[in-house]
């Protein structure tokens, strides 16, 4: 119903005042694709701020004379074919609103399609562009000096996703009760963004997953796989297994390097491009 009233209300802002002098008559399929795309336009008018306070001057038919000319009619056989409804005794204004909000919603499952099918491709694009970009498969600690090894800076990194994994595994000679992985990113002046902080068990096996996303301003992912959030590491003896740090791009990097690589076929060429 509400959306039926919006429909009769876009036509009577498209038609604006005035006398019929053309008499010609508009299909009923074809008058319910106009209602909708004047519907279509009024929306999007109305949501981009085009009608606000200044609603009152604008000259209404600028807007939609573009729509009934794309049909081959004018404003005037429009108001002559909604006139004529009340002589036609076997047609009903009311039936061609409702094929308009059925062409409306039919429209819309298509543009969701659409768009169903760009997330898709920026999807695909990201994956395919989906690179480790640092891996140490085994570092033991044993000594206080080896926890540097732990302390790890990625510098210049890329806008996107990022993705740290490993195993990690404390054994029974570790005195460091509390022991904390702490991941973070940097931005140019080395401030310090938001911190993951990670609890690490001991005496079993364990695997842990931090993940972070980095956007224009960042600069070094840092990561700290061992610290004592109160007191100095004492004798440490722990072993990290297939350390991996992913890097996933933002989509339309990732898209602008999927084209990049399919500039060699024949549809991405650039003279087919030309025009």
């Amino acid at each position: 119903m509400k959306k039926r009233s919006w429909i009769l209300v876009s036509i009577l802002l498209a038609l604006g005042a005035g006398c019929v002098r053309d008499n010609k008559l508009i299909p009923d399929e074809e008058l319910a694709e106009i209602f909708r795309d004047v519907y279509l336009v009024n929306t999007y008018a109305g949501q981009s701020g085009r009608f606000g306070a200044d609603r009152l001057h604008l000259d209404s038919l600028d807007l939609y004379t573009p729509i009934f000319d794309e049909y081959g009619y004018t404003a005037e056989n429009v108001r002559y074919t909604i006139g004529n409804f009340s002589r036609r005794k076997s047609a009903k204004l009311s039936d061609v609103v409702e094929r308009a909000i059925v062409l409306l919603e039919e429209g819309g499952a298509y543009y969701k399609r659409e768009v169903a099918v760009l997330d898709t491709i920026d999807n695909v694009a990201r994956r395919r562009y989906t690179r480790t970009i640092y891996s140490d498969s085994l570092i033991r600690v044993r000594r206080l000096r080896d926890t540097s090894r732990l302390h790890i800076m990625l510098k210049h990194v890329r806008e996107g996703d990022y993705v740290v994994t490993y195993d990690y595994l404390i054994d029974s000679v570790d005195s460091n009760v509390g022991a904390r992985a702490l991941l973070w990113m940097e931005n140019r002046d080395t401030v310090q963004g938001e911190v993951q902080r990670m609890t690490l068990r001991r005496l079993n096996r364990y695997n842990m997953r931090g993940e972070l996303k980095a956007d224009s301003a960042t600069r070094n992912l840092v990561m700290n796989l061992y610290v004592h959030p109160r007191r100095a590491l004492e004798q440490p003896s722990l072993t990290i297994y297939d350390l991996k740090v992913v890097h996933t791009p933002i989509a339309s990097e990732a898209v602008d390097s999927l084209y990049g690589d399919q500039l060699h076929l024949p549809v991405f060429s650039s003279s087919f491009l030309s025009f």
